[in-house]
């Protein structure tokens, strides 16, 4: 056990806190999709990328450049932000066929110790992690249904946006009644039998209103 400030740690743990990591790789694997165009544009995704900017870059390719098919691909803590980047694609674009492929890819990682001994040479330590990964292809041409992780389009009233589902809605709902049926019984019957409320109501509107105060601009 090493001591530090009166608090005793493991070995292990102390050395360790010597270590900085300096250097991050992945493992170069084949897209898992057959017969895609050599000139395929594929998306690698990390932790720190920056939405707006991939989909910047993708959108000009399938929009401006006539793209048919894209492939955006991530691992570990990019997974997440991998799987937000499709669907904002799918739902711009809409008519989008998808296929989604999970396996495991090796990371390599490169820790440098920041505390060598003064007799000896530089330590560094190599750790081989294996981690999720997932690739996922976006295609404007139809794919094969039948294998595995295939998704079809979404239908068009998915893809629009949500105000023109609500607003077509709110023109279905009843017309709410006259307005003879919103009075109580017995107005409605002095409305019937004459005048008398509708004479009330234009006197009323006539009349002034007491505390009201009125400013006029004068241009001379």
């Amino acid at each position: 056990m090493a001591a530090e400030g009166g608090r005793a740690k493991p070995v292990a743990q102390s050395r360790m806190e010597n270590f900085r990591k300096v250097r991050t790789s992945e493992e170069e694997m084949p897209l898992p999709f057959p017969d895609l165009p050599p000139d395929v544009v594929e998306m690698k995704v990390k932790e720190g990328s920056k939405i707006r900017n991939l989909m910047n870059f993708a959108m000009a390719q399938m929009e401006l450049k006539g793209r048919r098919q894209i492939v955006f691909s991530g691992c570990g803590r990019a997974v997440t932000k991998t799987i937000t980047c499709v669907e904002i694609m799918k739902r711009k674009l809409g008519g989008l066929h998808q296929v989604t492929k999970v396996r495991y890819k090796t990371v390599l990682e490169v820790w440098e110790n920041q505390d060598p001994p003064p007799d000896g040479p530089a330590q560094n330590l190599t750790v081989h992690k294996n981690v999720p990964s997932i690739c996922i292809l976006l295609s404007r041409d139809p794919l094969d249904p039948n294998q595995t992780g295939y998704q079809p389009p979404e239908p068009r009233h998915e893809v629009g946006e949500d105000t023109l589902g609500s607003s077509a809605k709110g023109l279905k709902r009843p017309l709410p009644p006259p307005h003879e049926e919103l009075l109580p019984k017995k107005l409605q019957r002095r409305t019937h039998s004459g005048s008398t409320l509708h004479a009330t109501q234009e006197h009323q509107a006539q009349a002034p209103t007491p505390n009201t105060l009125k400013i006029t601009n004068n241009i001379n």
